[in-house]
C-alpha cells in the first residue's frame, strides 16, 4: 500500500536537494546495497526535531552506518552527543568514518552490541531517543525509551505505518506488523506522551515527553504615554 503519492514524494525532494557531500555519498551507497535508510526527508526532520528543542544528549536505538547519526550530530553541535548503537561491528567501523568525513566525529559515541541492551548501561536523561530496531522489538524499545527521555524531549519512531500495513486487517497480521500496530495504540495511549504520527515516508511518529512547563519569553514592557488632549 503506497503511502505517499509519487508526485507528491518526488515535490518534497525537489524542495529539500541532498547538498551535502557525506550525506549524499551515504545515500548512494544505500542505494546501492539496498541498505535501508531513513531517506533525507526523515533525516531533515530528526535535525529539525533536535535543533527546535535545543537538544545536546540523543540515543539512538539502530543506527546502520550512520545516516541518521549524521543528522543528529549536526543539530547537537560542539560539546554535545549523539550515541550510535548496531550489533554490527563491520557498521559501526564505517559510521565512524563517515562521521569523521563530516567533521563531526567527536560527537558521537559509538557502541557495538543489541540496543535494547546497550541503552540499559545509560540511565539518561536524553533530549532525544530515536527507534528504528528490529520492528518485534518496538514494544520493549519504547518502554525502555520512556523513561530515559527528559520531558520536553522527544522518543522518535521510524518506520511507524509499515508500508501501510498497520492498515489492514489485524486478523491477517504478522509478527512484525501486530508489533508496530501495539506499538503504535501503546504510546498514542500513553498519559506521559503527546503523539504524532506522520505519514511521512514509511511513517514516523514523534512523542513528545509531557511534565515540563513551556518556558516563556519575557518582553520588555513599554510604558504607556498618555496622549495630549487639546482643548477646545
Amino acid at each position: 500500500m503506497p503511502i505517499t503519492d509519487e508526485g507528491v514524494e518526488r515535490y518534497l525532494h525537489e524542495l529539500a536537494p541532498t547538498t551535502d557531500a557525506v550525506q549524499a555519498e551515504m545515500e548512494r551507497v544505500a542505494a546501492d546495497r539496498r541498505f535501508p535508510i531513513v531517506g533525507p526527508l526523515v533525516g531533515r526532520l530528526l535535525r529539525q526535531v533536535a535543533l527546535s528543542i535545543g537538544a545536546r544528549d540523543v540515543f539512538e536505538m539502530g543506527s546502520g552506518f550512520g545516516y541518521s547519526t549524521l543528522f543528529f550530530a549536526q543539530a547537537v553541535g560542539d560539546g554535545g552527543r549523539v550515541v550510535h548503537t548496531d550489533d554490527n561491528g563491520a557498521l559501526s567501523d564505517e559510521a565512524r568514518l563517515h562521521m569523521r568525513r563530516a567533521g563531526v566525529g567527536a560527537r558521537v559515541t559509538f557502541e557495538v552490541g543489541n540496543a535494547l541492551e546497550v541503552i540499559t548501561r545509560y540511565p539518561g536523561p536524553f533530549d532525544v531517543v530515536l527507534i528504528d530496531v528490529e520492528k518485534r522489538d518496538y514494544p520493549a524499545a519504547f518502554d525502555l525509551a520512556r523513561v530515559r527521555v527528559r520531558p520536553g524531549g522527544y522518543i522518535v519512531a521510524d518506520n511507524t505505518l509499515w508500508r501501510g500495513q498497520v492498515a489492514g486487517d489485524p486478523a491477517g497480521f504478522d509478527g512484525d506488523t501486530r508489533a508496530i500496530d501495539q506499538y503504535n495504540r501503546t504510546a498514542a495511549a500513553a498519559p506521559d506522551f503527546l503523539t504524532t504520527l506522520l505519514p511521512l515516508r514509511d511513517g514516523v511518529s514523534l512523542h513528545y515527553k509531557l511534565g515540563e512547563t513551556p518556558r516563556r519569553i519575557k518582553t520588555a514592557t513599554v510604558p504607556v504615554v498618555p496622549r495630549a488632549v487639546k482643548k477646545p
